[in-house]
């Protein structure tokens, strides 16, 4: 597949970097110049790097956005997002758009005009991966559909102990609601009933629309 994505941060750059260890082809949309360099020294194999605004259709054009099966933005502005993806959907006709939310306020928007979009700004790149790389509809279409939401917190520093951490199956969640990955540092593990919580560590959940707050709750008391 040839996936073009505008933005080069983290985000894309971990996209970019798993797509092309699976022989995908991939464009990289960025205006920042330290990226750019960054970019080119970091990502393994070819890819067509593009120094400038992901808002333009000149500079998805050189991006050959014309030709892409899939259109990602992983910037951090959704209006940059918003407007990068409907470019890419109405203007080269780009069969699956899909975006990142930081603010969830903003999904329904993104939603009312055919945009995929997650607002959890640390699963967002695995779940692109998932979608890109082995077409696994559901694993985005849950979350974009209004039935289920991602929660993310961290964990705080009072009371748990650093030494021996919180098992994720000792913690009282409620129903409807699951621990699915825990970023630490620069890594994102998927979580499993033996993985354990320190201090610092941010929690992703995936539960039934209205348990976010209770959700949040029990994570912060710990």
């Amino acid at each position: 597949m040839y996936i073009v994505i505008n933005g080069g941060g983290k985000i894309g750059e971990y996209l970019a970097t798993k797509l092309l260890k699976k022989n995908h082809e991939v464009a990289i949309i960025e205006e920042d110049a330290k990226k750019i360099d960054h970019l080119a020294l970091a990502l393994p194999g070819k890819a067509l790097i593009i120094h400038g605004d992901g808002c333009d259709s000149t500079i998805q054009a050189d991006a050959g956005t014309d030709r892409a099966d899939i259109f990602v933005a992983t910037t951090g502005l959704d209006d940059v997002n918003l407007v990068s993806c409907e470019i890419a959907s109405i203007v080269f006709n780009v069969p699956r758009v899909m975006a990142r939310v930081n603010n969830p306020r903003n999904e329904r928007i993104f939603r009312r005009i055919g945009i995929e979009a997650v607002s959890s700004t640390m699963v967002i790149s695995r779940l692109i991966e998932t979608e890109a790389v082995q077409g696994a509809v559901h694993a985005i279409m849950s979350l974009t559909q209004g039935d289920l939401v991602l929660t993310e917190v961290s964990i705080p520093a009072r009371r748990l102990s650093q030494a021996t951490g919180w098992r994720a199956a000792e913690i009282p969640l409620p129903e409807g609601s699951l621990l699915v990955a825990v970023g630490r540092g620069e890594s994102l593990e998927i979580a499993s009933e033996s993985t354990v919580l320190y201090p610092g560590d941010a929690v992703i959940c995936i539960s039934k629309e209205g348990l976010e707050k209770s959700v949040r709750d029990v994570l912060l008391s710990l």
